[in-house]
């Protein structure tokens, strides 16, 4: 990768990780702080990471490593979405004390950290897990071996899309005569994994856990800083919606969209975006292969 592609630059950490690393290296490069949100902002800000506060870090660690040795991207962290948990997440918890199902399809983190909240209030009963993404897997992972006892991650698709789970989901139930499915989703979600579970004969109990919103404050000079920067990643079509939903209207804008799959890529062009990047293969790896193709169209004459 030729070094000339970036400006000059300082690691992509943001304030939070700078301090961790014992300070900032360089006053220079910083223009502002806003202590309020923990934001470092900087004229040379190349990619907007559009996660949840604590949620970019992975993203962070694997953009330092595929870039050449002592040099960086500098990255803002601007959250653009919030979780609120809606009545279902409880709900959820009454139906598994009740019933038994032959899957649980779960096709995000914040899906994924939701039903464990659930599934622990029900009492940890047998179940088996279906995953979109190797994020969704990694909440999981991360459970204690004391849980796994009664979970277990049993499929993935071979694209970590939605549709394609839906097309290759084992259509075999170990508990019911006809294979049950309980799909805890974002309310925001679309109705393809249903829909397309129900046309293969499957029995699928939706229930809506959670809602994505756009974040309720922004800081002005922060979301300017942003609005400059040529890169702006993002995980999924609420963060896509969320975006365009911050950009003023008196305002064109037209730079670079990474996304870390098809379905937000989609829902990217939908909107009318026309400098969208993403993997043919969803997931971390190809999201950071994404950004990288994006700064390098961004800085062709």
């Amino acid at each position: 990768m030729s070094s000339s592609l970036f400006l000059p630059r300082i690691p992509c950490y943001s304030y939070s990780r700078w301090i961790q690393k014992g300070g900032f290296h360089s006053k220079c490069e910083i223009l502002a702080i806003d202590s309020a949100t923990s934001f470092v902002a900087s004229s040379r800000t190349q990619v907007v990471l559009t996660r949840e506060r604590g949620k970019n870090g992975k993203l962070i660690d694997a953009l330092e490593v595929a870039m050449e040795a002592g040099n960086g991207i500098h990255c803002l962290e601007l959250p653009v979405i919030q979780h609120t948990r809606l009545p279902d997440s409880e709900r959820a918890s009454s139906l598994l004390q009740r019933k038994a199902f032959d899957w649980i399809v779960v096709t995000s983190p914040e899906a994924a950290v939701v039903f464990i909240d659930s599934w622990k209030a029900a009492g940890t009963p047998e179940v088996r897990i279906g995953v979109v993404g190797s994020g969704t897997a990694a909440v999981f992972e991360k459970l204690p071996p004391s849980l796994k006892r009664t979970l277990t991650v049993s499929f993935s698709p071979s694209k970590a899309i939605g549709k394609v789970l839906a097309a290759e989901l084992p259509n075999h139930g170990r508990k019911n005569p006809r294979c049950t499915v309980l799909y805890p989703a974002s309310a925001k979600a679309s109705n393809e994994i249903e829909e397309g579970l129900t046309s293969r004969g499957f029995e699928v109990t939706r229930m809506n856990t959670y809602t994505t919103d756009v974040v309720s404050h922004v800081d002005e000079s922060v979301l300017e800083e942003a609005l400059l920067a040529p890169v702006v990643a993002v995980a999924s079509p609420s963060a896509v919606r969320a975006w365009m939903s911050l950009i003023p209207e008196s305002q064109r804008w037209d730079n670079a969209v990474a996304c870390i799959g098809e379905t937000t890529a989609l829902a990217a062009k939908k909107l009318g975006l026309t400098n969208v990047f993403f993997p043919e293969n969803p997931g971390l790896e190809g999201w950071v292969d994404a950004i990288l193709e994006a700064l390098r169209a961004e800085k062709k004459p």
